[in-house]
C-alpha cells in the first residue's frame, strides 16, 4: 500500500501540488491505512488535482470510492479505500492543521524527499 500512496504523491507532484505528505496511519485508526495531504494554490488547483488522481487513479489500480467537497474547492477528500487524500486550499491546509493530528506515527514528506525542486 505505501507504494499506491507514493504512487498518488507522484502524480500530485507532476500537477504541482505542494507539501505533499504521506502519513501512515494504520496504527491510529480503522478507516485507512494511509493519509495523503496536499495543498493546491488555488480552488481550481485544488479541483484540477482532484480530477487528475481520479482519472489516473486506475494506472495505480486505485478506484475512487467517495469525493467530498469537490464545488467548494477547498478540501476535497478522495476515499480509495485504504488510502484517503486530502487535497486543500492553502487557508484551510494551514486551519485544520491535519498532519498534526496524524504524523506522529510514519511520515513521508513527499515534497521534501522527491519532489520537483
Amino acid at each position: 500500500m505505501k507504494e499506491k500512496a507514493l504512487g498518488i504523491c507522484k502524480i500530485l507532484d507532476d500537477k504541482k501540488a505542494v507539501d505533499i505528505k504521506a502519513l501512515y496511519v494504520a496504527d491510529k485508526t480503522i478507516i485507512a491505512e494511509w493519509f495523503v495531504v496536499c495543498s493546491g494554490r488555488s480552488s481550481v488547483q485544488v479541483k484540477t488535482l482532484c480530477d487528475e488522481l481520479e482519472d489516473r487513479g486506475h494506472e495505480l489500480g486505485l478506484t475512487v470510492r467517495r469525493k467530498e467537497g469537490y464545488n467548494e474547492g477547498r478540501w476535497i477528500v478522495l476515499d480509495f479505500g485504504d488510502i484517503l487524500v486530502h487535497i486543500f486550499h492553502p487557508e484551510e491546509r494551514e486551519y485544520y492543521h491535519l498532519e498534526r493530528l496524524w504524523e506522529d506515527g510514519g511520515c513521508i514528506d513527499y515534497s521534501q524527499e522527491y519532489g520537483q525542486a
